[in-house]
């Protein structure tokens, strides 16, 4: 085995794994902070002023909106699935995991982006998966 098998073995072991290295980590950890701040939103507003709670609402949903485009922004970094680290793919499409918080506030930007874009890394990764089938035959 050389160095270089080693090494794609050893990353996908660790993005299988926990929370990953690399894109993945960066992807995971966008999900992971990202939708539970939900409930502290939600507690924030029971705690502030009438006047302050749409202001508090706004700024949860520009961070929904910031954690869509940081999937974008992964995705157009590894736009191919076979240059993408170990699954990657898989952490991509868990973008769409934003439709929850975002039907829980009405935001239906949110509501709309998030599954769209799980299904757009859906499309792209069959439509890639069929022209490699294609030039292989």
């Amino acid at each position: 085995m050389d160095l270089h098998s080693a090494r794609r073995i050893a990353q996908a072991e660790a993005a299988r794994t926990g929370l990953g290295t690399g894109p993945n980590r960066r992807l995971r950890l966008t999900l992971i902070i990202g939708m539970p701040m939900i409930f502290l939103v939600l507690g924030i507003m029971i705690l502030v002023p009438k006047s302050l709670r749409d202001e508090v609402l706004h700024a949860y949903e520009a961070g929904i909106i910031g954690c869509l485009l940081h999937y974008a922004w992964v995705f157009v970094k590894y736009p191919r699935h076979v240059d993408r680290p170990p699954y990657l793919t898989r952490d991509l499409a868990m973008g769409g995991g934003f439709y929850l918080p975002s039907l829980m506030l009405g935001f239906w930007p949110g509501m709309i982006a998030a599954p769209a874009w799980a299904i757009f890394v859906g499309i792209t990764y069959a439509v890639e998966l069929t022209r490699r089938r294609n030039d292989h035959h």
